[in-house]
């Protein structure tokens, strides 16, 4: 007796019979199950009967697909496969056009099943359909229903498509051609050039040789959809099996009549599935262009290769105007070029060709810095020459961050990436211009500059400008400017704060949809992380900081250092010689009790901000904090070496003065440590081994010379 799981209830149908409802034993032959079937119904033959699914896709049911029938399902008494297809092989070739008709509209519809196909194609069913479309002499129904049957059976893979015939291949690509042809017939036929296209590369140029660009283009500018997206597939296929020189041609074509931005605003008028489709082609047109720039960017500078040596010196003969270097020395030419070439921001002044090495982004990096300073001059040149002439260490280093911005548009941009076979996410931005990646660079590295000053960055903080830089890029994208001047404007809009700003309301979403047992946690550690913080900020003004002295000529010679007791009730300090860099707290003759400071100021409401009011730069009045003591007529004024000593010391204060802490460095460390704690306290530890002491520290290294030595660089 079979299992209970080896049965399957269903329901058989038969046209003109009464439903059978059997218990389908999956171990019984299939032959014997359609045998049982027809002696229900008193049917001979059982052998030419089959059984296939009544309900969506009617696929036959077979040995190897039998295990897929539900309990429920509906299954209908056909044909066996091998009889329908050896009755529509001789419909086909009836003399009655009728009879013809009827028999390659049936055959459109069945040869979409793989069991049917095998049995058609085996009797060489397929030939005959190369054989009507070859003669070319039936009317266009029934050579839309050839079209449509003979593609349904090649989709199989059964057949390759190699073995067509040229006078085949001429035929359907005239179909393709032809003006005032049937529509039906031309959306088939499209459908069978781009798999042809797509199977190998001998077809790719014998249709490439048969159909036009011109005429293609047409057809994307006909009413019909579906031939508009049948063209457009067929565009698509053409240039990603097409070699660099075939694509490069391509895409001159397309660039020289402006198609690219007639086919995006064409296509997004178009509705429903149909859009679908043609968002993945505008995706797959906007991928595959920007490909192109791939071998670019998998390629590293020779140093040897005399173009690219003298585009670097392009580079820097265009940002200063230096004296005549023939008449140099050869020792001091190349003092001045290694002099010049620090100030563009190359990491290796004395061979600048060495920082492109890295691929990517290779020579494409080279590519966009020459691009934008011969396109854009006057900004190339202000650009380097605001931040050569710095010498704060506040200065933005524009090769080294062009190259670096280079290798983020290839990653926001997918460059090198083949195109997905189901992805739809393009930029309209593409379809407006003819550079994209050029172009963006252009405005993105004038943002990375205005960016860099907005958060008063220096060369410690370089991958946080980026990150910011990556934030701003990926974000004005997403909103799909369509055009160059409205990125521009959007991406220039969505400033540092803004992004701070940003950042918080998300953090703040983020929290809103956590389980609240976790939000719990989370208050419940603030107070001990808090403490955690306020403890780092004493000790660091126990430490001490060294602060210079601005005086009203802007001399900044003058150094003098303060630090916290001990036992936190005394501030010392006084004046320092610069080699000090730790004074002992008895050499810091002045001091103040922590019990006599009343207020803490920062900014412009700080004294000696006010007293050179209009004469100081933002960047000074970010960095000035004072403290005031006794009743308020006494003050001492601090301007920190950095923000992050500024926001060390303000906090600390306020600690003393039983104040809350309010910087950015706090929230942020706030932030850090709680998201650490909350994941250490959600780890699954059960049967999980946890040491009583810590794991020994391994003895150093007996050699470091696996370690990047910086200095060489520098030199």
């Amino acid at each position: 007796m079979p299992q209970q799981k080896d049965i399957v209830k269903i329901a058989i149908q038969m046209p003109g019979a009464y439903p059978q409802l059997i218990q389908l034993d999956q171990k019984k032959p299939l032959s014997a199950v359609i045998k049982e079937v027809c002696d229900g119904w008193n049917l001979p033959g059982p052998d030419n009967y089959a059984l296939q699914y009544a309900d969506g896709v009617q696929t036959y049911i077979t040995e190897s697909n039998r295990l897929d029938i539900k309990n429920g399902c509906i299954l209908r008494l056909t044909k066996a496969p091998g009889r329908c297809a050896e009755d529509l092989y001789k419909g086909i070739q009836s003399s009655d056009s009728g009879v013809r008709c009827d028999s390659l509209k049936e055959l459109a519809s069945v040869s979409t099943d793989v069991t049917f196909a095998q049995e058609f194609i085996s009797r060489d069913g397929h030939l005959l359909l190369v054989k009507i479309v070859e003669d070319s002499n039936e009317s266009n129904m029934i050579m839309t229903h050839t079209l449509t049957g003979f593609m349904e059976l090649m989709d199989h893979g059964i057949v390759s498509w190699e073995n067509l015939s040229s006078v085949f291949i001429k035929k359907i690509a005239g179909f393709v051609n032809a003006k005032p042809t049937d529509a039906s017939i031309q959306q088939v036929s499209l459908d069978i050039l781009e798999s042809m296209v797509l199977s190998s590369h001998s077809l790719f140029l014998q249709v490439k040789q048969e159909v036009t660009m011109e005429r293609l283009i047409a057809h994307l500018q006909v009413t019909n959809q579906q031939i508009q997206t049948k063209a457009m597939a067929l565009l698509m296929a053409l240039l990603q099996t097409a070699g660099d020189s075939d694509r490069q041609d391509m895409f001159a074509f397309l660039n020289k009549r402006n198609l690219r931005q007639y086919i995006y605003k064409n296509i997004i008028h178009s509705s429903g599935s149909v859009q679908d489709e043609m968002a993945h082609y505008l995706y797959v047109l906007q991928s595959v262009t920007l490909n192109h720039l791939e071998p670019r960017m998998r390629t590293p500078l020779d140093c040897y290769s005399q173009e690219q040596r003298d585009i670097l010196h392009g580079l820097r003969q265009a940002a200063f105007e230096t004296e005549s270097e023939n008449s140099l020395s050869h020792e001091r030419r190349r003092s001045l070029c290694a002099k010049e070439f620090k100030k563009l921001g190359f990491s290796n002044n004395s061979n600048p060709g060495q920082d492109l090495v890295r691929t990517p982004p290779g020579l494409l990096a080279l590519d966009t810095m020459y691009y934008f300073a011969a396109r854009y001059p006057d900004a190339y040149s202000r650009f380097v020459l605001e931040n050569s002439s710095r010498e704060d260490k506040h200065e933005c280093p524009f090769a080294r961050s062009s190259i670096q911005l280079t290798l983020i548009l290839c990653e926001i941009l997918r460059i090198g990436e083949p195109p997905s076979e189901t992805g739809s996410d393009y930029h309209p931005i593409f379809f407006s211009q003819d550079r994209l990646m050029e172009e963006l660079f252009c405005v993105c590295i004038q943002l990375l500059n205005k960016t860099w000053k907005e958060m008063r960055a220096t060369q410690e903080d370089f991958d946080k400008v980026m990150q910011v830089v990556r934030e701003q890029i990926t974000r004005t994208l997403s909103s799909k400017p369509t055009s160059l001047e409205l990125f521009k404007n959007k991406v220039n809009a969505l400033n540092y704060s803004e992004i701070l700003k940003l950042r918080q309301t998300e953090r703040l979403h983020q929290e809103e949809t956590l389980a609240p047992p976790v939000l719990e946690l989370k208050e419940r550690l603030k107070p001990e992380l808090l403490e955690l913080i306020r403890q780092q900020r004493l000790n660091r003004l126990c430490q001490g900081t060294m602060f210079r002295k601005i005086s009203s000529r802007r001399r900044q010679d003058k150094l003098w250092y303060c630090r916290l007791s001990p036992n936190h009730k005394m501030l010392h300090y006084g004046d320092v010689e610069e080699d000090m860099d730790n004074p002992p707290i008895e050499t810091l003759q002045d001091k103040i009790p922590v019990a006599d400071i009343k207020g803490l100021l920062t900014g412009k409401d700080c004294p000696h901000m006010k007293e050179n009011k209009g004469k100081q730069n933002k960047e000074v009045l970010d960095l000035a904090f004072s403290i005031t003591y006794d009743v308020e007529e006494y003050s001492l004024n601090f301007i920190a070496p950095s923000r992050t000593d500024f926001c060390l010391w303000t906090d600390g204060l306020s600690v003393l003065l039983g104040r809350e802490m309010s910087s950015e460095s706090m929230r942020s460390e706030l932030e850090i440590l709680l998201s650490m704690e909350i994941k250490l306290r959600l780890l699954d530890l059960e049967n999980v081994p946890i040491p009583d002491c810590a794991p020994v520290v391994p003895k150093p290294p007996s050699n470091y010379n696996f370690c990047y030595d910086f200095s060489q660089t520098e030199q």
